[in-house]
């Protein structure tokens, strides 16, 4: 069974609503891949090696992705190099503003790793602007969410139909 590892960081719940929903969608559409959720922290390089594709997840923070996940990257870059090339990966990013910064830096990081983009970099706007608005529990509106299922579901779908 090929399997598919979402590892995501949320602080305010924006990017978890977000992996809840790709999730949803992952195990909707191809009910033959295994679909595998953990938090930065939890995930390591054993589990990037098990999967078969990657979906990261994260807010962008200071125009970079969030802590937990960097650390993430750290912990598993060294220990997988040269043994994941070709795999499918996508991201997303749940950002305050631009995102655009979070969506590259991991885009340089899975270049490294010579992962293959399934798709372009979904990124969510929240239009959080003040300190009191970034750190306030989000509610990602149903449009975003549909778009973060429909990411989840082409991903799996195209493992299951070995487009890739």
């Amino acid at each position: 069974m090929k399997q598919l590892l979402i590892v995501y960081h949320s602080l305010t719940g924006g990017t978890q609503q977000l992996v809840q929903a790709a999730a949803g969608g992952a195990r909707h559409a191809a009910p033959g891949v295994q679909v595998r959720v953990l938090t930065a922290p939890r995930a390591g390089p054993h589990d990037v090696l098990a999967a078969d594709a990657c979906l990261f997840a994260a807010p962008e923070n200071l125009a970079a992705i969030a802590g937990l996940m960097k650390d993430f990257f750290d912990r598993c870059y060294y220990p997988v190099l040269g043994r994941i090339e070709g795999r499918p990966y996508a991201t997303l990013i749940c950002a305050g503003s631009d995102g655009s910064g979070a969506a590259r830096q991991i885009e340089r990081i899975c270049t490294g790793w010579r992962l293959k983009a399934a798709a372009p970099p979904l990124i969510v706007c929240t239009d959080a602007q003040t300190p009191e608005e970034i750190l306030a529990p989000k509610r990602i509106a149903p449009d975003e969410l549909k778009r973060a299922e429909d990411l989840g579901a082409a991903l799996a779908a195209g493992m299951a139909l070995g487009i890739f």
